[in-house]
């Protein structure tokens, strides 16, 4: 009887079938699985690129702008005003020389020059030469206006003799103002320390002197031989004869008038200071601020600029400065070529606009930092301590305080104040955590960008709170 049930090769055909299958079903649910993936991923994808309208409004608007703050302040408020100034002495002075002081001289020619641009010199210095005659520098504050002359006098004269003597050549025996023998001995004192003979005041003096002395000689010798000799004999008109004493007396009275002439000649014969060997200026060490010539070249004008005195600052003010600055006011000077600074004080502020004109005669006040170009209120500053004569000339600045607050006070930036409709003004306090709070003030003094504050009763506003300035926009 045959076995119904299948053989062992039909078996496993229908196992390996049914693996296959199997194995069909996993494919097919694997592909599955990673088509959904990649449709959630194209979907996650869109949902990044694409946004509503909405979504992309808030993403493009600016962020919320920044809060500025700034602290509160306690400390004096001072006002400055801040404006140009130019160092100058209080004395500048230009050398013009005429010529050697003798007629017939032709043009004057610078022989030798002295100093140079930057020097400094003290009374008695010879500054240069011209046709071969020195140009002396000289303590006095009385401009030259003549020669002078022995038998001189006048404030010039006592001038000169002061000035004389500050070189170390005492006048003595003249009285003051009057050009004696004393000063005429003093003056060739001074030329022959600096290696030069004075002018004769007259040239032909020296002769008259001569002639004068001959004739005093001669008076004097006649009274000797008239009162050693024997009564003279010649009668009289009376017939009576002469009286000796008659004789003696007239020789006295020839002698008398010779003598005085000889005083005459004397006092007006000797050596002179022309007017254009000299230059005065009112304190030493002096300063030469400039030399314009050369050797071998003519004088025609401006030989030489030199400044004396105590430096101080001149500026100009314009009409709104006018009003802030006063004399009295503390200045703060700064050069900011070399860094030196100084402290000093306005001396002078003119009442009237003035216009300096360009290369004006320096002799008076200088122009402006401007070289007289615009307007201004003139004004000087005086320096606290003397200042480095190197800052001759120099433009600096100058801060002025204008005004300040006695004591420390509290204040903000001007920024920091908010009025309101009724006029009534107040700063916002900023605290922790973003809280702030409005704080009603008063003001007071204001300057530099800062105004005093002061919280109305009940309000509280320490040194050290932070105060609103303003809004930063983010960029």
């Amino acid at each position: 009887m045959a076995d119904a049930s299948p053989t062992a090769p039909e078996a496993d055909g229908e196992a390996s079938g049914s693996t296959t299958g199997m194995i069909r079903r996993r494919r097919v649910l694997g592909a599955a699985m990673v088509t959904a993936m990649v449709v959630s991923g194209l979907g996650l994808g869109a949902s990044q690129v694409i946004k509503s309208p909405a979504q992309a409004a808030a993403d493009t608007a600016a962020p919320p702008p920044s809060v500025m703050t700034a602290a509160v302040e306690l400390r004096v408020l001072r006002d400055s005003v801040i404006v140009r100034g130019t160092v100058t002495a209080s004395q500048s002075v230009t050398v013009t020389p005429s010529g050697s002081g003798r007629e017939g001289s032709g043009s004057p020619v610078v022989t030798k020059i002295n100093v140079k641009t930057g020097d400094t010199f003290r009374s008695g210095r010879a500054l240069m030469e011209v046709s071969g005659r020195p140009v002396i520098a000289l303590k006095g504050t009385l401009p030259v206006y003549r020669d002078l002359k022995p038998g001189a006098e006048g404030e010039d004269v006592a001038q000169l003799q002061q000035a004389l003597k500050d070189t170390g050549q005492p006048t003595n025996g003249d009285r003051e103002g009057f050009f004696g023998a004393g000063t005429k001995s003093a003056l060739t004192s001074l030329y022959r320390s600096i290696g030069y003979d004075p002018l004769p005041a007259d040239p032909g003096s020296d002769d008259s002197v001569d002639s004068a002395q001959d004739a005093v000689t001669e008076a004097r010798r006649h009274l000797q031989d008239v009162s050693a000799s024997r009564p003279s004999a010649v009668p009289g008109e009376d017939g009576r004869t002469g009286d000796r004493s008659l004789e003696i007396s007239r020789a006295r009275e020839d002698l008398e008038r010779a003598e005085k002439k000889l005083a005459e000649a004397r006092a007006v014969s000797g050596p002179m200071l022309p007017a254009s060997e000299v230059v005065y200026l009112k304190g030493y060490p002096a300063r030469v601020d400039d030399v314009g010539v050369t050797v071998g070249s003519q004088v025609t004008g401006s030989a030489m600029t030199v400044s004396a005195g105590r430096l101080v600052v001149t500026g100009s003010l314009s009409r709104q400065q006018h009003s802030l600055v006063r004399p009295g006011q503390r200045v703060h000077v700064l050069s900011e070529l070399d860094g030196t600074t100084a402290e000093a004080t306005v001396r002078t502020v003119a009442d009237t606009v003035t216009r300096p004109q360009a290369g004006q005669d320096r002799q008076g006040e200088p122009p402006g930092p401007d070289g007289g170009a615009s307007q201004g209120y003139a004004m000087t500053v005086v320096p606290d301590k003397a200042l480095p004569a190197s800052l001759a000339g120099q433009d600096v600045r100058l801060t002025i305080e204008a005004a300040s607050t006695k004591d420390k006070v509290l204040v903000v930036p001007v920024t920091a104040i908010s009025a309101g409709v009724d006029g009534s003004t107040a700063v916002t306090v900023a605290g922790p955590g973003g809280v702030r709070r409005r704080v009603p003030v008063t003001t007071g003094a204001s300057g530099d960008g800062y105004v005093e504050v002061r919280p109305v009763a009940g309000m509280r506003l320490a040194a050290g709170d932070r105060v609103v300035t303003g809004t930063q926009e983010a960029p």
